[in-house]
């Protein structure tokens, strides 16, 4: 391997490694699709493992199959170690998709992984972002920062950022800033899908009154796994607390999902409040979090409405990519998503709600700043409709196009699977519309929709 330069005297930029930031599921793909082509990734991993943000998720299961969460290069790179892929009709957990395959890729790359090491900064060597003058043949530089606490820099020729979004969660204020008293609330609210076969998060919520704020595969899997202990657990309630109305959509694509395990998560979400372990409250936007005398916690709507007192929060509203270190870097961003200008229209949730959205690539990833690419849940900004198949075609297409096959890079390679779901993020989030109109657009689900949100569905973590 070619080692990082630390010094601009160094090796030329077309001999430097393209610098992979995150050790995740795309970013271990990018590699394996790197050393495919004969160039040297450089894996940059804040966690001390690979797929850290995916095991932190680890309980819930994927509702895609092993056979649609492996990349085809990683598995040419792993299989003369002797690696078996798992049955692929089976659905993995995180922490199988982390120890099965994605730390095994890892191993396999060896030390053009680093671990422990957290990316601070990006630029162009000699250059802030204000500078034109012979930019582009400077090589990138990255600042770091690793476990030790010591400060360094490394130069690469490209930077291919798959840090994902998992870091960043949305809050429960529906103005998108966090509710006044939020953060005072800290000790009663998580921004996590609970584990709740571990004792000790269980006890925490058995028996209590818990508000889940979402609308996404992750608020199911909540409302879900919450029934479970509700049947064991007597006093055991949530109540669901949504932006818009309940409509055919709420629940999205049921039976009609051709990712059955995504359909049925749907299914169960609506089971809970069917049986009555759970409570919808709609059209309620969160404005507040107050304490009340005994601890518990009142939600209080933008209307006025207060909700009766519970033990916990879960809020589930999303995610949003952490781009305070590319501040130096010319990025092209959607101002609404914070995804790339080309690739926002497609992925658009405002508009969106039924639909196509296609494959794409290197094209739709590119910025003003050649040679840096965002990919993977990061690439995706604010929209919460990736699949982990999605960013495996995004780091091949871009892969061949720093390898200068430019047919390769713009030929699509990728069929997605067709959804139930119908009803765009934005577009029906009007209360009134959204209860008299069924807050679909479609008079049957046949929708193509990209759809997770981070760990009920299929690639948080990237």
């Amino acid at each position: 391997m070619t080692a990082p330069s630390t010094d601009t005297e160094g090796p030329t930029t077309d001999q430097l490694p393209v610098a992979v930031i995150g050790a995740g599921p795309i970013g271990l793909a990018a590699a394996a699709r790197l050393v495919e082509r004969g160039i040297e990734p450089l894996v940059l991993e804040a966690g001390p493992t690979a797929a850290a943000a995916v095991r932190e998720w680890g309980h819930v299961r994927l509702f895609s199959t092993w056979g649609e969460v492996t990349d085809p290069a990683a598995e040419k790179l792993l299989a003369p170690t002797g690696w078996t892929k798992p049955d692929a009709a089976t659905y993995p957990s995180g922490g199988d998709w982390a120890e099965r395959y994605l730390q095994p890729l890892a191993d396999v790359l060896g030390d053009r992984v680093r671990y422990r090491t957290t990316v601070t900064g990006v630029s162009r060597t000699g250059r802030d972002r204000i500078v034109d003058a012979d930019r582009e043949s400077r090589p990138f530089v990255l600042h770091l920062t690793t476990a030790d606490g010591q400060e360094e820099r490394i130069f690469a020729r490209a930077v291919i950022d798959a840090s994902g979004t998992w870091t960043k969660p949305a809050p429960a204020g529906a103005d998108g800033l966090p509710a006044l008293g939020e953060k005072a609330a800290a000790d009663r609210v998580t921004y996590r899908v609970p584990d709740l076969k571990a004792p000790a998060v269980r006890t925490r919520y058995a028996g209590k009154r818990t508000a889940v704020i979402g609308s996404g595969a992750s608020a199911f899997t909540a409302l879900a796994t919450l029934a479970d202990v509700a049947e064991d657990e007597p006093g055991t309630h949530a109540v669901w607390v949504l932006r818009r109305g309940i409509s055919g959509a709420t629940f999205g694509g049921g039976e009609a999902d051709q990712l059955p395990a995504r359909g049925a998560l749907g299914l169960a979400a609506k089971a809970a409040v069917d049986h009555g372990y759970a409570d919808a409250v709609t059209g309620f936007r969160t404005e507040a979090i107050e304490r009340a005398d005994d601890g518990r916690l009142i939600l209080v709507g933008d209307d006025g409405r207060r909700l009766d007192p519970v033990d916990e929060v879960i809020v589930l509203t999303g995610f949003r990519p952490d781009l305070a270190f590319l501040s130096e870097i010319r990025l092209g961003l959607d101002e609404r998503l914070q995804a790339p200008t080309a690739l926002a229209p497609l992925i658009d949730p405002n508009v969106h709600s039924c639909g196509t959205v296609y494959p794409h690539g290197v094209n739709e990833l590119s910025h003003p700043e050649e040679g840096v690419y965002l990919v993977g849940m990061k690439s995706y900004g604010r929209a919460p409709t990736f699949l982990a198949m999605t960013g495996y075609e995004q780091v091949r297409s871009i892969t061949a196009a720093l390898a200068g096959d430019q047919e390769a890079a713009e030929r699509v390679e990728l069929t997605l699977p067709e959804t139930g779901v119908c009803g765009g993020a934005g577009l029906f989030d009007e209360r009134e519309s959204a209860e008299q109109s069924g807050g679909g657009c479609c008079a049957a689900p046949t929708t193509l929709q990209i759809g997770i949100g981070a760990p009920a569905t299929i690639s948080g973590g990237c």
